[in-house]
């Protein structure tokens, strides 16, 4: 099972990164204005699936 979560947060991550660039090149935002946004969405989804993945231990014991 955790192995499994590894790899789907992975994924995740990486879909959302990449969702996040193409939105970062139609905005044409600046570098450093790119870097903070990256940076807040990935803590972001960090947090979701820590949260997620605490949900889903809890709710197998």
């Amino acid at each position: 099972m955790n192995i499994f979560f590894i790899v789907y947060a992975f994924v995740i991550l990486l879909i959302f990164n990449f969702m996040t660039h193409k939105f970062c090149l139609k905005m044409e935002m600046e570098a450093l204005k790119q870097n903070k946004f990256f940076r807040v969405i990935n803590i972001i989804i960090v947090i979701l699936l820590v949260c997620s993945y605490l949900r889903v231990l809890n709710a197998m014991v």
